[in-house]
C-alpha cells in the first residue's frame, strides 16, 4: 500500500515494486528499479514518464493516496475504537501496574488498530507500527485470558499474559526475541517475577518462529534491516559515537519538550475538538513535503535499510556514488575507501533536509488519533545524522590518512570507516535519548541488524545519549505522556521521606467518615442509596456502626450487579430487605422481606497496613502488588483507606508540588 502512492504493479497490483520486479524477466541490472510490469500513475495514465506534467501528475496523486488512506484511518478509530489510537504503550504500563482501562484491550481496538495501523504507516505519515504492535499483542492476550477462568477471574496472572504480551508484540515488531523480553522487563512491567521472564522467552521465540515461517520481507531474515560490515571498528570511532550520543539525548529532550506542549495545547484548546481534520492536515503537509525528496518519499522503513547498507559493488544506490580508481585489484567485500562523487554530495545535502523534516514533523504526528509508534521515526532522525557524520568521518580519512589519529589505523587503500555503521549507532542514540531505555535497545538493535560484534559502540551511544537526557529531565516519552493523560501510574523512583500510613489515609479529621457496610444491618435501600449518591470503586464491610471491626471489601460493580440480579430473578427481594454479608442469614418471621446474602461477592482478605506503616513501605507495596486501594486499621478496627491517587497526591506534597495540580482523567 505504501508504494501505491507512486504506482502500480501491473501483473498483481498487490505486488509491492521491489516484489513487482522480482518476477520480472526484463530488468536489466543497471536498471533494476525500472521493469515494464511496474507503471507510476503518470505513466500508466498519459504515457509520458519525464515531462513536468507526469511530474505533476504523481506529485498530486501521491498526496491523494496520503490523504485518502489517513482520512480513512482517522474515521475508522473514531467511529469504532477511540482508544486504538496512539502509541498504546502509556496505556499499556499504566494498566500493568494495576489500574484498569475499560474496553482497551477489547476485541474492536483490536481490529481497528490492526487494519488502521496498515492505513496509518501507509500514509506516509512520520511514524512507526512498533508501539502500537505491542497494544495489539495485548489485546490478544486479553482475548485469550478472558477464555479461561484460571485467568479472567485473577488480576495478577492476567498481568504476566500481558507482560508476555509485550515481549511477544516487540519480538514481531522488530524480530528481536530476545529484545523483546528484556524490553517487557525494563520498560512495559511494572512487576517482573523469574516465572514471567521465562514464559515471556517463550511467548517471544514462537512469535519469532511464526514470524520467521511466514518469511515476511521474503528475504529468509526476521528483520528488514540485515546488514553485514566487514571491517571491524577502532578505539579512535568511539568519539564521534559519544557525540552521536550527545544528539540523540538532546534530540530526545526536544521531542519529548516539544511534543508534550503540542499535546497539552490540543488538550486544552479547541484544536481537540476535530481530531479527523489535524490528521489530514499534518498528512497534508507531510506527503508535500516529502515528495520532492527521494529520502523522504519512500517509507521509513525502507530509508533507515538504505542508511544501515554498507557500500558493496552491487549497491546502486546514490550514497554509493564514489569514483572509483581503475587500478583497483581487491576482492568485492573489501572496498577501500575512495572519494566521495558527486552522487554523494547530492545525497548529503538531500539528508540534511530529511534529517529537519523528520524532527519537526514527528513532534506534531506522534499522538494524533491514529495509531502512531515512536520506534522508526526516532531511528530514521538518529540514522539521517549517523550516517552525515559517518560519510564525514570517510572522507576525512581518506583525504587526511597522515593525521596522527588516523595515522594507526587507516592506511591509504584500506577500507576502514563504515558510514553505515555510524547510521547504526545514531539510530540507537535517538531512540534511547526519547525512550531512555538501555540494555532493551542495545539488545534490539543487535538483533535487528545481525551487528553483534558492535555491541560497544551501542553500549556507548545509548548511554551517553540515556545521560544526556536524563541532565534535562527524568521522563521518557512514554511517562510524559502518562502523566499529561493524568493515569495513577508510581514511577520506579525510591520513596525516602519519613512519613506514615495515618497522615495519608483518608477521611481526615475535617471530612465526613468513612462510607461503610455492616454485614447484617444495612437493606437494599441504604446500599442504592450509598451507591448513587458516591462515586467509590468499593465499600469495605464491617460488623457494626459502633465497633468498626473490619470483616471485608467489596466491589462496586459486584454490588450493583448482585442487587439487579436479585430484583429480576428472587421473589421476595424488596427494598427493605436485609443485606447480609455473614455465613447463614438468622431465621426470620415470616412477615420480614426475604433477606438478600451477598457473602460471595465479598473479599474477605482485604490488603491492610496499620497505622503507623511507614509509608516507604506502604509505596513499595503499592508498586509490587499493582494495588488500586489499601485499608488501614488499628487491633482490627478500620481507621480510614489508602488509594493509589490518594499516594500519588503525597508524592506530589513531598516534593514541594501542589497536591491538587495532580489530575487524573
Amino acid at each position: 500500500m505504501t508504494d501505491l502512492k507512486e504506482g502500480v504493479c501491473l501483473s498483481a497490483f498487490w505486488y509491492s515494486h521491489e516484489q513487482c520486479c522480482w518476477t520480472s524477466n526484463e530488468t536489466t541490472f543497471a536498471d533494476r528499479d525500472k521493469c515494464p510490469q511496474w507503471q507510476k500513475w503518470a505513466e500508466l495514465m498519459t504515457g509520458h514518464t519525464e515531462s513536468a506534467g507526469a511530474y505533476v501528475l504523481n506529485y498530486f496523486l501521491y498526496v491523494l493516496w496520503a490523504l485518502f488512506f489517513s482520512f480513512l484511518a482517522v474515521s475508522l478509530v473514531r467511529v469504532f475504537a477511540p482508544y486504538a489510537c496512539g502509541s498504546g504503550i502509556p496505556e499499556i504500563k499504566t494498566i500493568l501496574s494495576g489500574f484498569i482501562i475499560r474496553g482497551y484491550l477489547g476485541k474492536w481496538t483490536l481490529l481497528i488498530k490492526t487494519v488502521t495501523l496498515v492505513l496509518a504507516v501507509s500514509s506516509g505519515l512520520s511514524l512507526g507500527k512498533e508501539g502500537p504492535l505491542v497494544h495489539v499483542a495485548c489485546c490478544c492476550g486479553n482475548l485469550f485470558c478472558s477464555l479461561f477462568s484460571k485467568y479472567s477471574k485473577n488480576e495478577g496472572k492476567r498481568r504476566e499474559v500481558l507482560s508476555a504480551a509485550a515481549a511477544a508484540g516487540v519480538s514481531v515488531a522488530f524480530g528481536a526475541p530476545i529484545g523483546g523480553v528484556l524490553f517487557s522487563l525494563e520498560e512495559v512491567s511494572y512487576y517482573f517475577p523469574l516465572k514471567t521472564l521465562w514464559r515471556s522467552f517463550f511467548a517471544a521465540l514462537v512469535a519469532a518462529f511464526t514470524l520467521r515461517s511466514i518469511n515476511p520481507f521474503g528475504n529468509n531474515r526476521l528483520v528488514l534491516f540485515y546488514v553485514e560490515y566487514h571491517t571491524p571498528w577502532y578505539m579512535a570511532e568511539l568519539v564521534p559515537f559519544i557525540l552521536l550520543g550527545v544528539f540523540g539525548g538532546l534530540w530526545g529532550t526536544l521531542f519529548i519538550r516539544g511534543n508534550i506542549a503540542w499535546c497539552r495545547r490540543r488538550k486544552t484548546t479547541q484544536l481537540g475538538k476535530y481530531p479527523v481534520l489535524e490528521v489530514i492536515v499534518v498528512t497534508g503537509i507531510t506527503a508535500i513535503l516529502a515528495f520532492p525528496n527521494p529520502y523522504t518519499r519512500r517509507s521509513t522503513s525502507e530509508l533507515i535499510s538504505e542508511l544501515f547498507n554498507d557500500c558493496g559493488a552491487l549497491e546502486s544506490s546514490q550514497l554509493c556514488d564514489y569514483i572509483n580508481n581503475p587500478n583497483m585489484t581487491r576482492p568485492v567485500d573489501d572496498i577501500p575507501d575512495r572519494p566521495a562523487g558527486p552522487g554523494v554530495y547530492t545525497a548529503l545535502w538531500q539528508l540534511a533536509l530529511a534529517l529537519i523534516f523528520k524532527i519537526v514533523i514527528t513532534i506534531f504526528t506522534f499522538g494524533m488519533k491514529i495509531p502512531s509508534g515512536l520506534f522508526i521515526p526516532s531511528m530514521a532522525v538518529g540514522a539521517i545524522a549517523g550516517r552525515i557524520v559517518g560519510i564525514a568521518v570517510e572522507q576525512m580519512a581518506y583525504h587526511h590518512h597522515d593525521w596522527i589519529i588516523f595515522k594507526n589505523w587507516c592506511r591509504p587503500g584500506a577500507d576502514c570507516v563504515t558510514p553505515g555503521l555510524y547510521a547504526m549507532v545514531g539510530a540507537a542514540a535517538c531512540l534511547g535519548g526519547v525512550t531512555r531505555m538501555t540494555v532493551s535497545l542495545v539488545v534490539i538493535m543487535f538483533e535487528l541488524t545481525g551487528g553483534l560484534e558492535y555491541i560497544v559502540p551501542l553500549m556507548a551511544a545509548a548511554v551517553t545519549s540515556k545521560w544526556v537526557a536524563d541532565a534535562f529531565g527524568k521522563e521518557g516519552i512514554y511517562e510524559a505522556h502518562i502523566r499529561l493523560n493524568g493515569y495513577p501510574y508510581l514511577d520506579q523512583d525510591e520513596f525516602t521521606h519519613r512519613t506514615l500510613a495515618t497522615d495519608v489515609m483518608r477521611p481526615r479529621r475535617s471530612e465526613p467518615p468513612l462510607a461503610v457496610l455492616t454485614q447484617d444491618s444495612t437493606t437494599v435501600e441504604d446500599v442504592e442509596t450509598l451507591i448513587k449518591e458516591t462515586d467509590y470503586n468499593g465499600f469495605p464491610v464491617v460488623v457494626s456502626r459502633e465497633s468498626e471491626r473490619l470483616i471485608g471489601f467489596v466491589q462496586r460493580r459486584d454490588l450493583i450487579l448482585a442487587i439487579k440480579n436479585a430484583r429480576q430473578k428472587q421473589d421476595g427481594v424488596v427494598s427493605n430487605s436485609i443485606v447480609y454479608f455473614t455465613e447463614d442469614a438468622p431465621q426470620q418471621p415470616p412477615s420480614n422481606p426475604q433477606p438478600l446474602k451477598l457473602r460471595r461477592i465479598l473479599n474477605l482478605s482485604p490488603f491492610t497496613v496499620t497505622d503507623h506503616t511507614p509509608m516507604e513501605t506502604v509505596v513499595d507495596i503499592f508498586r509490587k502488588l499493582g494495588l488500586r486501594q489499601c485499608l488501614v486499621t488499628r487491633s482490627g478496627r478500620l481507621l480510614g483507606i489508602i488509594t493509589k491517587k490518594d499516594v500519588l497526591r503525597h508524592m506530589a506534597q513531598m516534593m514541594n508540588q501542589d497536591p491538587e495540580s495532580i489530575m487524573f482523567n
